[in-house]
Parts: C-alpha cells; sequence; structure tokens
C-alpha cells in the first residue's frame, strides 16, 4: 500500500513526472529530451529507495511494465523513453505538455 500512495501522491504532485533508476541510460534519454524542450519534469530515481521493487510492482501493476522509465504526464502514463521519444517525434508531446 506504500509503494501504491507514493505513486499515485507524486503523479498527481508535478505535471510530467518520471519513475527512474540513476544509471539507466533510456531514463537519461527521458530527462534529456523534457531538458531539451524546456520542461521541467520531477525524476523519482529508484534505485536510491529502500522499496524500489514494490514501487516497480506497482508500477507494472498501474501502467502494464516495471520497466524504467515510466513517464507520466497530468497523472497518466505515456510509458517509457521510447513511447516519449515518439511523441515528440510525431508532434504530440508538446500538445500534452500545455
Amino acid at each position: 500500500m506504500a509503494a501504491e500512495k507514493f505513486v499515485e501522491e507524486k503523479i498527481q504532485g508535478d505535471k510530467v513526472v518520471l519513475f527512474s533508476k540513476s544509471t539507466c541510460p533510456y531514463c537519461d534519454q527521458a530527462k534529456d529530451l523534457f531538458t531539451s524542450l524546456g520542461y521541467k519534469y520531477t525524476a523519482y530515481e529508484l534505485d536510491t529507495m529502500p522499496n524500489c521493487s514494490d514501487i516497480q510492482d506497482y508500477l507494472k501493476e498501474k501502467t502494464g511494465a516495471r520497466t524504467v522509465p515510466r513517464v507520466f504526464i497530468g497523472g497518466k502514463c505515456i510509458g517509457g523513453a521510447s513511447d516519449t521519444k515518439q511523441l515528440h517525434n510525431a508532434g504530440k508531446l508538446k500538445a500534452l505538455l500545455e
């Protein structure tokens, strides 16, 4: 329950939220994309948290995937790094951010 509460509070707290790991190159790609576009995001580095596995288990239950990054915009999961990049390349990411 603590992992569920944590995730739900965080995705409602900020417009763009990434559940990430500090050593993940795909997470870096997603963060770099938001930075290059000038959009503020909040990243939670799961590998620095004691309940990392519980959070990833809840993210799998919520989004269908346990992998990171898990990117949320406006409380809705848009997927991972590849999904985020595809939305950007299709010209759809900015609309979600505005």
